[in-house]
């Protein structure tokens, strides 16, 4: 089968919950995830879950401890960076069947490594690897080169009534 590249993004809620759910799908189809999440360091509820309870899911968390809102520090890039790296390699050796990069958007937003690199590393994927990549932002050549685009549009969000991120929703 031929491994596609899926773009999930928008200002929507859902994008990584929707790479999780394909996630899921796939190890109950015996397939191997690799999740990589970039800027995010915290320890969220899906990274408990995948370790406690799915195993099969690999995650690895390429950020600090606290999401990034104005302008990255140097260890930001340096993380992104080291992670887009350790990500090339994961995607090279063809242990897994889907490989997750969620948030690669924000991280080319914010500059932590570029479109081009990202590209430059799918180039090469082994043919039969599908790759999911999330996050606000997508860049247009980004669209462009993938199979597959999502775009989560936000109509209405309760976080403009004033409700707070809440545990086992949003983190």
């Amino acid at each position: 089968m031929k491994g596609l590249i899926q773009v999930y993004t928008g200002n929507g809620k859902g994008k990584t919950t929707a790479a999780l759910g394909l996630s899921l799908r796939a190890v109950g189809a015996g397939k191997k995830v690799f999740f990589a999440q970039f800027v995010k360091g915290q320890l969220y509820s899906e990274i408990k879950a995948l370790e406690n309870y799915l195993p099969a899911i690999e995650v690895k968390q390429y950020g600090l401890e606290c999401f990034i809102h104005n302008t990255p520090t140097e260890k930001d890039i340096e993380i992104a960076r080291q992670g887009l790296e350790e990500v090339a390699t994961i995607i090279y050796s063809n242990k897994y069947d889907i490989v997750v990069l969620d948030e690669a958007n924000i991280a080319i937003y914010y500059k932590l490594f570029s479109t081009e690199e990202l590209i430059a590393i799918l180039d090469k994927k082994p043919a039969e690897t599908e790759i999911i990549i999330t996050g606000r932002n997508a860049t247009p050549e980004l669209i462009a080169y993938a199979d597959l685009v999502t775009e989560m549009l936000e109509v209405k969000h309760y976080y403009q009534q004033g409700v707070k991120a809440r545990l086992g929703i949003e983190y």
